[in-house]
């Protein structure tokens, strides 16, 4: 008697090229996944991929989380309400206004329950380790916004231990304020690397979740979130990061990358877009933002400085990773 394994099922088709990696003039690989467009109206302009599927924004989600505890009732305005969005390089001025947060509302770093890391940005990291510190729970970046998450439960008596918990009444906020951002239900609640529960959207939901915050009314969680980022941008992410210099370059732009590659901008007058690469490869974010700024009819010589990302040989320039759509 012979037997045959079970047929395979057909593979289902690979994402399209977003960009390619191209050393010495040779093209050595590609990085694919989805993109959307949104007009001004909200109508889509443009998409690549498969948009609609659901993703893990990771921390493209935080302005909703932000949004939430302000619906808490929690109060932060300026550097600390971005702070409290951020997804920080762990320069000096985000830790000590981590640190100054926690003293604010009775708290210290043996409250947060983030992970111990280093801090985000290379050269910081470098510098803490230079200066003898060791990973510890403040500097991860997400520390700002574990801060403020506390914050609120103890001002709304909530239970600070459980505070990561999907169950939990402030991460029930968090649930609703996505949803009701992207007009569509959460697909999947998983863990954020920083142990905070994650709620999946698609790409198009997101698109539309950062287009609301542009254009909610002032006053609002959401616009005081959206304005407090663009208005501290250098809190949102660090000196040297795309969505910084974004920020600062185009007024009225709100951007947030995620870990796995993924990022979300709205200009002032409603244009948005979100992507994800597949892969995850956070080198190809650039490339890929630049281009789709520029088909959201962006003109800015910062769009040059985010699309940059050489690639290496030798130590000098060799190739470059660049946008293929």
């Amino acid at each position: 008697m012979t037997s045959s394994a079970p047929a395979a099922s057909p593979a289902a088709a690979a994402p399209p090229v977003l960009a390619e990696v191209v050393r010495s003039g040779f093209t050595e690989g590609h990085h694919r996944g989805s993109l959307v467009l949104l007009a001004a109206d909200g109508s889509v302009l443009d998409s690549v991929g498969d948009p609609a599927a659901p993703v893990y924004p990771r921390s493209s989600n935080k302005p909703m989380q932000a949004a939430a505890l302000l619906r808490a009732g929690l109060e932060l305005s300026g550097e600390r309400l971005a702070l409290a969005a951020a997804s920080h390089s762990g320069e000096t001025i985000h830790l000590d206004l981590v640190r100054t947060m926690l003293a604010e509302h009775g708290l210290t770093e043996a409250d947060l329950q983030t992970p111990p890391d280093l801090p985000l940005d290379p050269v910081e990291a470098e510098a803490y380790l230079a200066a003898g510190h060791r990973r510890a729970r403040l500097a991860m970046n997400c520390s700002g916004k574990h801060t403020a998450m506390l914050a609120a439960c103890a001002l709304n008596g909530w239970d600070p231990g459980s505070y990561l918990d999907p169950a939990h009444p402030l991460q029930r906020l968090v649930h609703e304020e996505v949803e009701a951002a992207a007009g569509e239900p959460v697909a999947s609640v998983g863990t954020d690397g920083c142990g905070a529960p994650l709620m999946a959207i698609s790409l198009l939901g997101l698109a539309r979740a950062f287009r609301s915050y542009v254009l909610a009314e002032p006053g609002t969680p959401q616009r005081r979130v959206a304005d407090a980022m663009r208005a501290h941008p250098e809190y949102v992410a660090g000196t040297r990061r795309p969505d910084t210099w974004l920020m600062r370059a185009v007024p009225g732009t709100l951007s947030k990358m995620g870990a796995e590659a993924v990022q979300a901008v709205a200009l002032a007058d409603g244009r948005a877009l979100a992507f994800k690469i597949d892969d995850g490869s956070t080198r190809a974010l650039g490339p890929v933002l630049a281009r789709a700024l520029e088909l959201l009819g962006v003109s800015d010589p910062v769009l040059e400085r985010i699309a940059d990302t050489p690639l290496l040989g030798g130590g000098r320039r060799v190739g470059e990773v660049r946008a293929a759509f």
